[in-house]
């Protein structure tokens, strides 16, 4: 479990160098949407990795920041790393996001891209980093990234005080964020010494359900990845990652959206709020506008927004209105 306090402790370490982004409603879907593409570097990563490089010791900083990401978390790292003078190495997947890739270059961070997906990347960044003795910041196996993570949730609950009944729609790759909100809620309930019902709904895509497999079956040997929209997402968990366990005792449902259900939340987004997120960032909504969540109120996180730019004016142009 994550101990009450880091999540609150947490919030008040990063705050200085995050936004507190918008929880805004939609009475026609009955909806909240918490606006993380807005933040700093355009997704909720900058959270996770500011509160976990924040925690380092001069020693552990001073040998450098190794980590493996589909993008966000990478660009994340850097971003946090070029803040405190340290020097980041991301290792990413060759068929990483080349938008992303360029924002990661612009921090001053060595890159390092690996054949194969993001599972690829993440073995040889962990294998680098032993050997190096760099300082390994995982995605989503850290409980302090996890804690960074929960402040989005904390962010809604002062948001919307009074609601005790949401259903919270989650994009989930290895777990971080979700397992994130669930430690959150639990610590907001027992603080307020309320009785919450909360639900906790984890959403990926069809083409790439690790997390899906672990949480309706055990296991996720035999899963088979196909390329996605959803690339933040995509990829096998750690195996013994600490989201596994915390994402049984928190999550209520884990579902799956399809492509082209992705892609029609992409230009859902963009067509009616005016706001460019990414695949990963559109599973969440895609789930709502789809049926795939029923129960109302619901709230969305829209945890990204760095999409490559012609593939998201395609996408815009191919499902108008």
């Amino acid at each position: 479990m994550i101990p009450e306090r880091w999540l609150f402790e947490a919030q008040e370490r990063i705050s200085p160098y995050i936004l507190q982004t918008p929880t805004l409603y939609d009475a026609d879907l009955q909806t909240y949407f918490k606006w993380e593409n807005r933040q700093i570097s355009g997704s909720f990563k900058l959270r996770g990795a500011y509160n976990k490089i924040l925690t380092l010791q001069p020693w552990e900083l001073e040998r450098g920041v190794v980590t493996a990401s589909a993008g966000n978390h990478g660009l994340a790292v850097a971003l946090a790393c070029q803040q405190l003078g340290a020097q980041a190495t991301i290792f990413v997947s060759e068929h990483a996001v080349p938008v992303k890739i360029e924002a990661i270059q612009n921090t001053g961070a060595q890159i390092r891209a690996v054949p194969g997906g993001y599972s690829e990347a993440e073995q040889a960044g962990i294998k680098f980093a032993r050997e190096s003795q760099g300082t390994w910041v995982s995605p989503y196996n850290d409980g302090q990234v996890i804690a960074g993570q929960g402040t989005l949730a904390l962010e809604i609950l002062q948001d919307l005080p009074d609601i005790d009944d949401l259903t919270w729609i989650v994009p989930v790759g290895g777990g971080g964020l979700i397992s994130g909100i669930g430690a959150a809620l639990r610590a907001h309930e027992k603080r307020s010494q309320r009785t919450l019902r909360h639900r906790l709904v984890g959403v990926q895509s069809e083409a790439s359900p690790f997390f899906h497999a672990l949480f309706h079956h055990g296991t996720q040997d035999g899963v088979q990845e196909e390329p996605s929209l959803a690339d933040g997402l995509a990829g096998a968990v750690e195996p013994g990652s600490l989201t596994i366990p915390l994402a049984r005792n928190f999550v209520d449902e884990m579902v799956l959206v399809s492509e082209e259900q992705i892609a029609r939340g992409m230009a859902f987004a963009w067509h009616h709020y005016q706001e460019t997120i990414e695949g990963s960032g559109a599973t969440a909504l895609a789930a709502v506008l789809f049926g795939k969540v029923k129960p109302r109120p619901a709230v969305v996180v829209i945890s990204g927004g760095n999409a490559q730019p012609e593939i998201h004016r395609q996408i815009v142009a191919q499902f108008p209105g």
